[in-house]
């Protein structure tokens, strides 16, 4: 059997391809190695993870968040084989990898992420070719969730979103100036917490100023990390992550106005990895 893994900040997405083919899923909690250990990996994998799977496990493909650089791999990589001490192939990757094989699969092309955070990269069809490192949330972050929601906020206590709208936001959210700069700078994840009011945008695209607003942070990604490469002519841009999906609309409308051909837009990528490995056996 092999076991894929797609791992985000707060779910793991997993699928099996049996012998015979026949395609299984389960569902853990995130596995980030820079805020879990060996052990409670270990863990969370023996009582969520094992009881789901139907037999024995010879390959495993493990993309994450996190899972940069040896060290930080070296921790998944040890409990997956604590685990599934019969597997002969334990692979640890990136989830910027893992998107850009779920998306692009062996075609050269672009791979992006939209989520919560942004991230990008260049794919020759089996390996990230290039990229332009994202410098996290307050740095960059250009057309995230994170993003949107903080623009949000920050137009609002301003005063510069227009009234109809402001009335709706503070009574949705009844924001103050404290209660922003304590969950900005004072609590942990700034990023988790302004992107939930990316989800005002959403509900309120159709308005001008809404729309307008993810269009420029989508047009900015775009200038930002694709256009910078003369391969952005010739290669499909393909996006995932919960904000390329829902948005989906406006972030082809901003691609084309740069003269952009987007390709695949889809909410995760575990369905495209699985056809992935699938294809290399």
């Amino acid at each position: 059997m092999i076991l894929i893994a797609d791992s985000g900040a707060t779910k793991t997405d997993w699928r099996t391809i049996e012998a015979d083919w026949s395609i299984g899923q389960a569902r853990t909690i995130g596995l980030n190695p820079n805020f879990q250990d060996t052990d409670s990996i270990i863990a969370e994998l023996t009582q969520n993870l094992l009881p789901s799977l139907r037999g024995e496990v010879t390959e495993v493909y493990f993309y994450g968040t996190g899972c940069a650089g040896e060290y930080a791999c070296s921790i998944v990589e040890k409990a997956i084989r604590a685990v599934f001490q019969q597997a002969t192939k334990v692979e640890i990757d990136s989830d910027m990898l893992g998107a850009a094989r779920g998306l692009c699969g062996h075609e050269a092309g672009f791979a992006c992420i939209l989520g919560t955070g942004a991230n990008n990269c260049l794919y020759d069809g089996r390996n990230i070719a290039d990229k332009i490192p994202s410098l996290g949330f307050w740095l960059s972050d250009e057309g995230s969730g994170g993003y949107l929601g903080k623009t949000v906020v920050v137009s609002f206590l301003q005063k510069e979103m227009p009234t109809d709208l402001a009335e709706k936001f503070e009574k949705r959210y009844g924001l103050t100036r404290e209660i922003v700069l304590e969950n900005a700078y004072k609590k942990p994840f700034p990023n988790r917490y302004f992107s939930t009011f990316s989800k005002f945008l959403f509900d309120h695209r159709s308005h001008p100023f809404a729309y307008q607003m993810v269009y420029e942070a989508f047009s900015l990604f775009l200038r930002k990390y694709v256009c910078k490469f003369e391969q952005s002519k010739t290669l499909k841009i393909n996006f995932t992550g919960s904000v390329a999906f829902y948005y989906s609309d406006i972030l082809r409308r901003a691609a084309a106005d740069l003269g952009l051909t987007v390709g695949i837009i889809m909410e995760t990528p575990i369905a495209g990895l699985t056809l992935y490995h699938q294809s290399d056996h």
